[in-house]
């Protein structure tokens, strides 16, 4: 059996071998045609190998002949000339063997990689898909967290306090801030804050001392103050906030408007902070990548900054190299040979998404 069909089997064998059992279905066919190529390899193997022992005993024979021939001198001479011949036909034979093993091998050796291809490319195909579900997933909610702001800055406990701060509103409010924390567990805090940037309420103020501090330095409260009406809202990047024990957050704004209209004057800024690191690790622990491609699943900023992380490593602090060049999705082997698969945020309804993406690196195959 030749070492180069030895070769090409034992690699179709493992690809086979390591394909996981959860990648079945996309798959399938890429298993069938390797398999049905591993058996090609194997019976060429065999009938090569067959053919090999066949010459040899032709050769032996017409060995054995020539020299029987030799002995008994002129009357062996015709039989001598039997002999050459098959000795001919021997080495002819296996010419032909030899020609088809070269052959086969080169075919299989081609298929082989084929399959290969293909069946990396069904991996990465299938990681920009899982990618692109965690991304959505994200969008979804975070829509929902533009839609909360938006509503509860119309509350007319929110509008009075905003309205007119003193003792009484501010406990109301509070009261009222800390009804919707109960109901709405995705929170750490809502703040309402006056135009200066003061906070003059809280919905948890028995865990956070939060009230009379000032948030105007923050880029949030800055653009949210120069919102133009109460439809629009502020949708902040993922940040530690040290006034809430430097919990990762996801702040949105919206602004108070007088009588709580729409195209009212604003009164103030009601700010909520999504609890992020929790929520977000729930959607990223629970994509479901095979084992075997011991994926790392991240969704990334626009500076493809790490705010969530499967192992819950480099938060906040790792930038992935994504290799874009100028798609919004795709697969490639960085220089390790890790397959990274990425998506960026669709958007959903009115939340157009902060240009984050989806990303998961895989192992190197």
């Amino acid at each position: 059996m030749s070492a180069a069909l030895d070769y090409n089997r034992a690699r179709l064998t493992a690809s086979v071998a390591a394909s996981p059992a959860g990648a079945e279905d996309d798959s399938d066919i890429s298993a069938l045609i390797a398999r049905l190529t591993a058996e090609v390899n194997q019976i060429a193997c065999e009938k090569t190998k067959s053919i090999q022992h066949i010459t040899n005993q032709m050769k032996m024979l017409a060995l054995n002949a020539l020299i029987e021939s030799s002995r008994v001198g002129a009357q062996g001479a015709g039989f001598a000339v039997v002999a050459q011949e098959v000795r001919s036909v021997g080495q002819q034979v296996e010419g032909i063997a030899r020609e088809l093993e070269t052959q086969l091998t080169k075919r299989t050796g081609n298929l082989m990689s084929s399959i290969e291809r293909m069946t990396e490319r069904s991996r990465g195909e299938r990681m920009v898909d899982l990618s692109l579900n965690a991304i959505e997933l994200i969008d979804r909610n975070l829509y929902e967290r533009t839609c909360d702001v938006r509503w509860w800055a119309t509350d007319s406990a929110v509008v009075g306090c905003a309205a007119a701060p003193g003792t009484a509103t501010v406990s109301h409010v509070s009261e009222r801030l800390g009804v919707i924390l109960a109901a709405y567990t995705v929170y750490l805090d809502l703040w309402l804050c006056d135009l200066d940037g003061n906070i003059l309420a809280s919905g948890r103020p028995d865990r956070f001392d939060v009230v009379g501090q000032n948030v105007a330095a923050t880029k949030w409260f800055r653009e949210a103050r120069g919102l133009r009406s109460g439809d629009d809202y502020v949708a902040g990047d993922v940040e530690s906030q040290p006034l809430l024990a430097n919990a990762q957050v996801a702040t949105y704004c919206a602004s108070v408007r007088a009588d709580g209209k729409v195209n009212g004057k604003p009164i103030g800024v009601l700010a909520i902070h999504f609890d992020w690191q929790s929520q977000a690790r729930a959607i990223v622990q629970g994509v479901r990548v095979n084992a075997a491609d011991k994926a790392r699943v991240l969704l990334v900023d626009s500076n493809f900054r790490v705010i969530a992380a499967s192992d819950d490593q480099g938060l906040l602090t790792e930038r992935v190299p994504l290799s874009l060049e100028q798609r919004r999705s795709g697969f490639y082997h960085d220089g390790t040979g890790a397959l990274v698969a990425f998506h960026a945020t669709p958007g959903y309804e009115t939340y157009k998404g902060l240009g984050w993406f989806g990303v998961i690196i895989g192992a190197a195959t």
